[in-house]
């Protein structure tokens, strides 16, 4: 496999690229994800021809259609910002990004959540980065993400989840596509789509069932923003432990009694929030390989990436 790269904010690996010439250093980012992935740095003010350090800037006017404006000069930079965005979002086509990660509430950057002034009372914070949201409507079904939601363990798992599965579309539709290929891939990842929506599994099935019928392109562009829409939504304790009855199905015809009891009460306690995903995978897991069941073997879910990342360790 190519590299999984990930676009992201720079001051996010430790560049000292912000207005004050400091950085925000994501550890976690940078120390461990960033061993099994290629980041791709950008920062839009340094890039479009600013420097370090520099005046401050901030959203002002309409929340829909905000400027870009210097603190204490108000010195306008929007249409400097859209035509550095325009030309670097063509840049980064090139790169195959599998995701990006965006520095939070930034006038540029951030994805969501950023103070826009008005002009009267309290900023709301509703804005987006002027560069963010170029970059997330050209690539619309691109997952992506900003350094304060990464804290949350679901919603770390559930991006970093989301840049392994468009990692391995990307190569499919890249060297590999084929009708024959599309349902391997859909089959390999049926686990994974129910524990996110039971409701796009079953639309993603049908989608696959006119494999061979439909226009490739069309086809092609229907099951991946199906993917990608179903795979947005958290896969929660109750979607989980569904999942987890239903692979208890495959494997109740090998398991002894006491086998199935102790995975039936694991499943359960992980139901109740008094264990982590991360012991009845563990246990799933040792069953399909002892009893070396096909189709559980093919599952992503059981593996959707790596065990060092440790992200089902705390969902």
């Amino acid at each position: 496999m190519e590299p999984i790269k990930i676009g992201i904010s720079s001051c996010l690996l430790g560049a000292k690229v912000r207005y004050d010439g400091g950085h925000k250093l994501d550890h976690y980012i940078r120390d461990t994800l960033g061993k099994f992935v290629t980041f791709i740095s950008v920062c839009p003010e340094v890039e479009m021809g600013l420097q370090i350090p520099r005046e401050p800037m901030r959203l002002v006017g309409d929340p829909n259609s905000p400027r870009l404006v210097t603190v204490n000069t108000k010195k306008d930079y929007t249409n400097q910002m859209l035509k550095w965005a325009s030309e670097k979002v063509e840049e980064l086509k090139e790169e195959k990004l599998c995701g990006f990660i965006f520095k939070s509430r930034s006038p540029s950057s951030g994805m969501r959540g950023v103070k826009v002034y008005t002009g009267s009372g309290m900023p709301p914070k509703t804005g987006v980065g002027l560069f963010a949201k170029y970059f997330m409507e050209q690539f619309p079904l691109l997952p992506v993400e900003d350094e304060g939601r990464l804290q949350n363990p679901e919603l770390r798992e559930n991006f970093i989840e989301r840049v392994f599965v468009y990692k391995r579309w990307q190569d499919l539709t890249e060297d590999n596509w084929s009708s024959k290929n599309l349902i391997s891939f859909h089959t390999d990842h049926k686990l994974l789509i129910l524990a996110h929506s039971p409701k796009h599994y079953t639309q993603l099935g049908k989608i696959v069932s006119e494999a061979g019928k439909k226009d490739k392109e069309e086809l092609k562009k229907e099951y991946l923003f199906t993917l990608m829409s179903a795979l947005k939504l958290i896969a929660t304790v109750k979607k989980n432990t569904n999942v987890l009855y239903h692979i208890l199905g495959y494997l109740k015809k090998f398991l002894t009694t006491d086998e199935k009891k102790e995975l039936i009460d694991i499943i359960s306690n992980y139901y109740k929030k008094l264990i982590p995903l991360i012991v009845p995978i563990t246990i799933i897991n040792h069953y399909v390989r002892k009893y070396n069941e096909s189709y559980l073997k093919r599952q992503y879910y059981l593996n959707p990436h790596p065990l060092e990342l440790m992200l089902r360790n705390h969902v």
